[in-house]
C-alpha cells in the first residue's frame, strides 16, 4: 500500500482543504471587491460598536434603578409583614382617642359584696 498524505486518509482534512480552495477563488479582485470588503467590514464593526454601546447603556440603567427597586420591595416587605402581624394586645386594638377610665372589656362579670359573707 503506498503511502498516503494525511490529506488524503481524513475526511475532515479533505472537507477544510476543499472549503479553503472556495475561499480563495471568491476572494474579491481588483477595486471594486476591495471596496466591497472594506465597506462589508466596516459595516460589521459599526454594527459591533452599536451593541456594545447598547448593552452598556442597558447596563448602566439597571445599575441605577436598583436603589429603586430595593427600596420599593422593601416598603412592599414592611406592608406585607404589617399585614400579617398578630396583635400582642390579644386581639383589641386601642387608639388614643376611644379610649378613656370608663372603658370596659366586654363580657360577664359578677361584683362580690364583702357584706354579703360575713
Amino acid at each position: 500500500m503506498p503511502q498516503m498524505n494525511r490529506d488524503q486518509r481524513n475526511a475532515a482534512w479533505q472537507a477544510a482543504n476543499q472549503w479553503r480552495a472556495r475561499a480563495a477563488q471568491t476572494q474579491p479582485t481588483g477595486l471594486m471587491g476591495s471596496i466591497k470588503l472594506l465597506l462589508t467590514w466596516l459595516a460589521f464593526g459599526a454594527l459591533m460598536i452599536v451593541g456594545v454601546v447598547l448593552v452598556l447603556f442597558f447596563l448602566l440603567i439597571g445599575w441605577a434603578m436598583m436603589p429603586f427597586v430595593r427600596h420599593k420591595m422593601k416598603k412592599r416587605m414592611e406592608q406585607m409583614r404589617a399585614d400579617n402581624a398578630q396583635d400582642v394586645g390579644g386581639g383589641y386594638a386601642y387608639s388614643d382617642t376611644s379610649t378613656s377610665q370608663h372603658d370596659a372589656i366586654e363580657g360577664s362579670y359578677e361584683v362580690k359584696d364583702d357584706h354579703h359573707r360575713s
